[in-house]
């Protein structure tokens, strides 16, 4: 069935003399004819795959590394822990680095990369250490995807900062 739509609201309101003297011919209303639909194919829990590495650390909680779907990879906040579940102490760079290694191997788990990641959100305990992370991210991830960077007022098991991302498969 066609939708027929009326250029202006306002012409509704003149009358059909007024309107026939205001409006020509070629602006009268128009009809759409809508188009067949492209079929959506229907996604189902299927799809998703839960993704652990042994590379990365160990989870914190009942949660997976991440979670495949055939269009992306959706990796969980890594903190800086190693995969002995011990907490790296050193410098907000250090830290920054060990969080980057952990998606990795998550990545890699996944059978994607970091090359490949099209979204990082980065979760800091303060802001003052906004600068030093900075430096230690653009070492890996020098295709420059889009990232958001938040400071929190606390992170998991007391740490300045943790970091997920998203990924093409």
């Amino acid at each position: 069935m066609p939708v027929v739509l009326r250029a202006s609201p306002i012409r509704a309101l003149l009358s059909s003399t007024v309107r026939r003297s205001l409006i020509p011919a070629s602006r009268t209303p128009f009809v759409f004819r809508a188009s067949t639909p492209t079929p959506i194919p229907i996604r189902t829990m299927s799809d998703l795959t839960p993704v652990f590495s042994k590379d990365a650390a160990p989870l914190a909680g009942p949660y997976s590394h991440a979670i495949k779907t055939p269009t992306a990879i959706y990796c969980s906040g890594q903190i800086p822990c190693d995969v002995n579940g011990n907490l790296v102490e050193g410098t907000i760079g250090e830290k920054t680095a060990v969080c980057i290694s952990n998606l990795k191997a998550v990545l890699i788990a996944a059978g994607s990369s970091i090359e490949r990641v099209v979204k990082v959100n980065v979760f800091l305990a303060d802001m003052s250490l906004f600068a030093d992370m900075n430096k230690e991210y653009e070492k890996w991830f020098t295709h420059k995807p889009a990232r958001s960077c938040v400071a929190v007022k606390q992170l998991p098991k007391a740490v300045d900062v943790e970091i997920e991302c998203i990924a093409l498969p």
